[in-house]
């Protein structure tokens, strides 16, 4: 079989010089990009939404960079918000970790319980207003053992001293609504600890649970018809580091 087209010597060159000339230039394309530096990515979940914490976005960029990581310079962040949406943050978490970051960030309870069953390898730093024992998040506070760590500030063992400083400002005092999230974690305990306390003082504590703004307004609401003497509010639409 005769071939189609026959290349005289040159034309027979000029391709073998073309194919050695891309070949060339595909090592240096690669080595060049092996050269680029591949800088750490870390995920960011969060409940809220952008606007909610954008002081608190703030804050951790500073942070970072007071720790010598610029952010999109020395560092890549991954934000995922859940808008309120507690639901959205397991597949938000898989999907940090499907993008193979370094580290994740987990800002409030819901966001570290879905960081931390997306992921049993990728170090997980926290920031909680309570105990991180009890929903588990570590195994105790001198040895958080895992892949969990963080700061908590036990904001919720404070109830008890809240009221006991609320009935000092207030001595008639004699009921007190606390309006809670229940889809926070924690929030079981919580209204056990403030029972108790206010059982302790003499004073009734009316519960009403809200997870969203209307549900806020029914609850407050609510409070003005049973006329309490104080409503202390603390319900979280979404998980703040407190």
């Amino acid at each position: 079989m005769q071939p189609d087209v026959v290349l005289g010597a040159g034309e027979a060159m000029r391709r073998r010089e073309f194919i050695i000339l891309l070949g060339g230039a595909a090592a240096t394309w690669s080595l060049t990009a092996l050269a680029q530096p591949v800088i750490p990515v870390v995920g960011f979940l969060n409940s809220g939404s952008p606007a909610q914490f954008a002081g608190h976005t703030q804050a951790f960029r500073r942070g970072l960079s007071e720790t010598g990581y610029v952010e999109d310079k020395d560092v890549a962040i991954e934000y995922r918000w859940a808008d309120g949406d507690y639901e959205k943050l397991p597949k938000l978490a898989v999907d940090l970790v499907g993008r193979r970051v370094s580290a994740i960030f987990a800002g409030g309870p819901p966001a570290v319980l879905a960081a931390k069953a997306a992921t049993i390898t990728i170090p997980i730093v926290f920031t909680s207003g309570g105990d991180p024992v009890k929903p588990g998040f570590v195994s105790s506070l001198n040895q958080p053992g895992g892949n969990v760590t963080g700061v908590s500030f036990l904001g919720d063992e404070l109830d008890a001293k809240r009221l006991e400083l609320l009935r000092e400002l207030v001595p008639a005092v004699t009921s007190v609504g606390l309006l809670i999230n229940p889809t926070r974690s924690g929030f079981q305990s919580e209204i056990r600890d403030a029972q108790r306390a206010a059982q302790a003082l003499g004073v009734k504590l009316i519960v009403l649970n809200a997870s969203t703004e209307p549900e806020i307004d029914t609850a407050f609401t609510e409070f003005s018809r049973q006329r309490i003497d104080f409503s202390r509010q603390r319900c979280q639409l979404v998980d703040t580091p407190r």
